[in-house]
């Protein structure tokens, strides 16, 4: 009978209640399912043993034949460590052990022979090797036992209860028997040929035993493979139901309003890539189907516009438009952008947000209710429930990380039938992660900037150079330019010897003195009046400098301003100083960013900083972010969850990534429903996976 792997583990023979209890907490195993998805973390060849006269000074895990001849207790500053002379025909080693004596000087034998299993020191002319494992040879060569053996994951708390990978190993030798290795295949026999994998059942024990390199390699990418084609299975049917099920209002009609913007009204030519992008679009908003894309384009690249345009044939055809933003600054930056285009098209445009006055918010409230107010550009104020459409054909949302799917959710259910939604975000997200995280969205990326928009020059300058820094600033300023000097911390933490905002503002004040100069400050401890009011100071060109901390980062828009200095730059993400740098650099002239940093760097921020030097790409940067922090981080907690990933590795494994997408699309397209008989495999699998959400935890 084979066993069902939904078991819980307690019953698998030599774990027990005590046991499962820790591999729950501490590795989240609850079911001989999780435990064979517990794949090792890297492998150590034991099919080699060294002679005492053939170690090597360098740390590595070796095996070693031989008998402990004595055991001596040597006091230290805190305890004893127990001393075993281990022996064999070339030479001596220490055995050396800091707990668990008692125990060991009960159970180990002398003159026996044993495998001796660890990694070497070497100290005072002799090697030692602290907490060996250790294996009576007769033991050792009766074990199923592989030439490369794997080490697990594992966290001090169950070292330090016994559980060691040693024991891992024999639960996991338990298993194999138990279930008698019969797993079901979960792809079809059609794929498997195709891309020459082993099955499922070679692939699962090669992985914990390996019998060779060459079949461990082909276990490993047979495994990652599966676990990849089955997410973006799950994305790719999520975007094609969504499809199916969710009607969108089909907009047939590409009238006035566009055509005369087009004709007319544009303020400079689109690049290519705003021409495929809003030709993507038309296709979605004509369908049938309700459109849920992601845009995504660099800083500068020039979405609104394009934003601007669709929601021109959301107004062609009847409906009203919605452009939601995360801050109110953001919010009035798209209103003031957008109203004078719509003055001369003659379309009503308002603005709604926390601050609005009351009876402004009432009249808004109506025209929008009674449709004759045409586009409403705002913040989370739009998802208050007295906010009601007479009909959101299209709603835009700006920066999509900061709005939960909840918010986006209830701009849905404002309306009958939901609306179209375009998704922006200006942070670049490497590929890999978007086919991923966002596999249920279309996609479209605007790639090139506009003509006539030089690229940032980007410097790294220490600190020791803050003289000429001030006096690049000087000249610049001269030729009427604005800077931003922006820092990372308000008030110093004392373990940080950072540079805070007020130090900063003080040196700069001396630097650059009243009359002939005015500086604005913003940080996040003032009042929003006040924020706003040295904000407006600065785009009206009053201040020349704008010290402040990141609150700028997300879209203010000042043409003039040609310098960003970024204070203490190696305690900023990548993503952060991209976002930083892209604040300049909107106007005409050349604009530049100097990254000021200390000379103690880490090697992670030294990447950071020759990275901002060398590209403005903001998805060559994005991929290096990547790299760095890993997925989790960059998507933040609420979406990393979707890449709990057990075998593959989203930046490592982008090619098999990219393979498995393919396939899956490949299948869906000509089997959408998986009906047919070959891929009842798949569509098994699927359910499976539908049933179980803690198979795989890669369910989001």
């Amino acid at each position: 009978m084979a066993v069902n792997l939904q078991t819980p583990i307690d019953y698998l023979k030599g774990v027990g209640p005590n046991r499962a209890d820790l591999l729950r907490k501490e590795l989240g195993i609850h079911t001989y399912q999780d435990l064979i998805n517990l794949f090792p973390n890297r492998y150590i060849d034991r099919t080699r043993y060294y002679k005492i006269n053939q170690l090597q000074r360098n740390n590595a895990d070796v095996q070693i034949v031989g008998k402990i001849k004595s055991f001596k207790e040597v006091a230290q500053k805190r305890g004893k460590r127990l001393v075993g002379t281990f022996q064999d025909e070339t030479g001596t080693i220490e055995l050396v052990w800091f707990r668990g004596q008692k125990w060991i000087k009960e159970n180990l034998k002398l003159n026996k022979t044993y495998v001796a299993f660890g990694k070497t020191n070497w100290f005072n002319g002799k090697f030692s090797m602290p907490h060996p494992e250790l294996e009576l040879l007769e033991e050792h060569e009766k074990n199923l036992r592989s030439a490369m053996q794997p080490v697990y994951p594992s966290t001090e708390k169950l070292s330090n209860r016994g559980i060691t990978n040693r024991m891992i190993g024999k639960i996991m030798q338990q298993l194999f028997i138990e279930t008698n290795g019969k797993f079901v295949e979960t792809l079809p026999d059609y794929l498997r040929s195709e891309l020459k994998l082993i099955n499922k059942q070679v692939a699962l024990f090669n992985v914990h035993f390996p019998k060779s390199q060459d079949l461990l390699s082909r276990a490993q990418f047979r495994l990652k493979f599966e676990e990849l084609f089955y997410i973006q299975l799950q994305l790719i049917i999520k975007n094609l139901v969504h499809k199916s099920k969710i009607k969108g209002f089909p907009f047939d009609n590409v009238g006035n309003y566009f055509n005369t913007f087009f004709k007319a009204h544009l303020p400079f030519d689109l690049t290519g890539a705003q021409k495929r992008v809003l030709k993507e679009i038309r296709a979605d908003l004509g369908s049938n189907a309700q459109m849920n894309r992601l845009l995504q384009g660099d800083v500068g690249s020039g979405k609104t516009i394009v934003a601007f345009m669709s929601m021109l044939i959301a107004l062609d055809n009847g409906f009203q438009a919605c452009l939601m933003a995360p801050t109110e600054i953001l919010s009035v930056q798209h209103f003031n952008g957008l109203q004078d285009w719509c003055k001369i098209l003659n379309i009503n445009i308002e603005i709604l947000t926390g601050s609005t006055k009351t009876s402004k918010r009432r009249k808004i409230h109506e025209s929008l209710e009674n449709g004759t107010l045409q586009i409403i550009i705002g913040t989370h104020a739009l998802l208050e429930d007295k906010v009601k459409f007479k009909n959101l054909g299209l709603a835009i949302i700006d920066e999509q990380h900061r709005f939960g799917v909840a918010q986006r959710s209830k701009l849905w259910h404002k309306n009958t039938s939901p609306p179209h939604v375009l998704v922006m975000t200006a942070t670049p997200i490497p590929r890999t992660l978007a086919m991923s995280v966002y596999g249920d969205l279309d996609i479209s990326i605007i790639d090139e900037l506009p003509p006539g928009r030089k690229s940032i020059k980007t410097v790294h300058r220490y600190d020791k150079n803050r003289l000429n820094v001030f006096k690049f600033i000087r000249d610049e300023i001269s030729k009427g330019r604005q800077i931003y000097l922006v820092y990372p911390l308000i008030q110093e933490s004392e373990k940080m010897d950072y540079k805070d905002l007020m130090d900063g503002y003080e040196s700069i004040s001396r630097d650059f003195p009243m009359p002939q100069f005015q500086i604005s400050i913003v940080h996040g401890k003032m009042k929003p009046e006040d924020k706003d009011y040295e904000m407006q100071r600065f785009i009206k060109g009053e201040t020349q400098i704008m010290v402040a901390t990141t609150v700028i980062e997300v879209g203010v828009n000042v043409p003039n301003a040609s310098v960003m200095i970024i204070e203490s730059a190696e305690r900023f993400g990548l993503s952060q100083l991209h976002q930083l740098r892209g604040r300049v650099g909107r106007g005409a002239e050349q604009s530049y960013c100097i990254l000021m940093t200390s000379h103690k760097l880490s090697n992670d921020s030294k990447t950071r900083l020759e990275t901002m030097v060398r590209t403005n790409d903001g998805f060559e940067i994005a991929e290096v972010d990547l790299r760095l922090r890993g997925p989790g981080d960059i998507m933040g907690t609420q979406q990393s969850g979707v890449l709990n990933l057990k075998i593959a590795d989203i930046i490592k494994d982008n090619d098999i990534l990219q393979h498995a997408r393919h396939h899956a699309k490949s299948i869906l397209k000509i089997d959408p429903t998986l009906a047919l008989s070959e891929n009842n495999v798949i569509l098994n699998t699927y359910k499976q996976l539908s049933k179980y959400k803690n198979i795989w935890n890669y369910i989001s």
